[in-house]
């Protein structure tokens, strides 16, 4: 706010800047005058306008500053804007001197450059720093900057999107500093993450999007499953037991808590009951696991062309051959997700005394809740099974102990991919950090 003000205050007088060639009619001074007060003018605006205000340490906390203040540099160019304009309106009714035309149009021209460097720098600002501002929204600027109303409108939804992104980010940052010593998600075993079909643990590319960093920073020790992007379910659950193993050699931990979302869940409920890992797993927490299958899975595949099948899965096995898996098998992953696949299964592998089973789901709204493909599963599913997440039914998520169903607070819901943030977007309505962080801290008090 300190910052915000002193950069009022340097506005202020760069509306007198932007408006120097008619004051400069209206005063009679002397020419050096005119230059020192240019000179202080330029100096101010640049100190507190061009040149970022940082105000904490840390990269995270300098880019927050820097998206303030674009956010303010926006909100100050349209105050010196307006003011501007009263400023002109006030001289022409009550100045005695006769100002020609040229003169109002050489400080029109200054007073534009002026102000739009102004709006120029905030807008820089906040599209190298936002990282809630889209590219639709940001190609929109580009190319309609310049025309009148839409323009507004736009700056006004980018700012709007900014705020609401300092203020949550702000809020995190304020929460986690203050319960940094209790390190609440400093749980008994490790916590190993396992991904869900069709993607693999990358590093440039984190699955689970910013949860992982913010469960380290309440405490959390995070190992990833490391499995293939998708294989039979035996297959997929030997690779979880080899990372199960490896995370307690590494460690010295007795046990692993695993968290696992969509086809995750089926392959680590089978590493614990078929594969020997039931010692070693203290809990496993499945996000959004089709446990009872997919029955649209099982019949759109009856329905379509066994070629055109064979066809994507085959450009798929080569495509992630390159991006790491050894031996990646389309079909498979997908027939192991039908309900058929997944009665067998859970016949064969049933829960083992011992380790903590429970669950949790998420549901959309509509088709809009979510971009392609999971608005297309929506669809497709509601008929067939009812509500989903794009992806999954969610009457086929629940196993264990069930600890319910989230859906936002808006007309949005919680897709498929919300649960791992996917898209890294905030949700008005659900924190997926601080639902992960909860979760985590909740196996800490249970003793896990």
């Amino acid at each position: 706010m300190t910052i915000f003000l002193r950069r009022l205050f340097s506005d202020s007088l760069l509306t007198i800047l932007a408006n120097l060639i008619i004051l400069s009619n209206l005063f009679d001074l002397p020419l050096l005058i005119h230059i020192v007060i240019t000179l202080l003018l330029i100096f101010f605006f640049s100190y507190f306008n061009i040149r970022p205000q940082l105000k904490k340490k840390g990269q995270q906390r300098r880019r927050l500053d820097i998206l303030e203040g674009g956010y303010e540099l926006i909100l100050a160019s349209s105050m010196c804007f307006v003011a501007t304009l009263i400023l002109n309106g006030v001289v022409s009714r009550l100045s005695s001197a006769e100002l020609t035309a040229l003169t109002y149009i050489l400080n029109g021209l200054l007073a534009t450059i002026c102000l739009g460097i102004l709006l120029l720098n905030g807008l820089v600002r906040i599209f190298t720093t936002s990282t809630q501002t889209g590219i639709t929204l940001r190609l929109l600027l580009i190319l309609l900057w310049w025309v009148p109303l839409i323009n507004l409108f736009l700056l006004r939804k980018l700012c709007g999107i900014a705020a609401k992104e300092y203020a949550y980010e702000t809020t995190k940052h304020q929460r986690n500093a203050n319960r940094a010593a209790e390190k609440i998600c400093q749980t008994q075993y490790p916590i190993l993450l396992v991904h869900g079909i069709f993607f693999r643990d990358w590093k440039a590319f984190n699955y689970w999007g910013r949860i992982p960093k913010e469960l380290i920073a309440n405490g959390a020790t995070i190992f990833y499953g490391k499995q293939q992007s998708t294989a039979a379910v035996p297959i997929s659950a030997a690779e979880i037991r080899d990372s199960i193993l490896q995370v307690i050699e590494e460690t010295g931990a007795e046990k692993v808590n695993i968290i696992a979302h969509s086809k995750g869940g089926i392959d680590s409920r089978y590493a614990i009951s078929k594969l020997g890992m039931a010692n070693y797993v203290a809990s496993l927490t499945t996000i959004n696991t089709p446990h009872f299958g997919c029955n649209y899975a099982r019949k759109l595949m009856a329905k379509l062309p066994d070629k055109a099948i064979q066809s994507v899965g085959g450009q798929y096995e080569k495509l992630f051959t390159k991006l790491g898996d050894t031996e990646p098998d389309f079909m498979s992953g997908l027939v192991d997700l039908t309900d058929h696949a997944c009665a067998e299964l859970n016949k064969i592998a049933p829960d083992v005394t011992g380790v903590l089973y429970q669950s949790v789901g998420s549901r959309m709204t509509s088709a809009t809740s979510a971009a392609f493909p999971l608005n297309l599963g929506y669809l497709i599913i509601k008929p067939m099974a009812g509500e989903n997440d794009g992806l999954v039914s969610t009457s086929a998520m629940v196993w264990g102990n069930y600890l319910g169903l989230l859906t936002s607070k808006g007309k949005q819901g919680i897709s498929h991919g919300d649960m791992i943030d996917l898209t890294r977007k905030n949700i008005d309505g659900f924190d997926v950090c601080e639902f992960y962080v909860d979760l985590v801290a909740q196996l800490k008090n249970k003793g896990y």
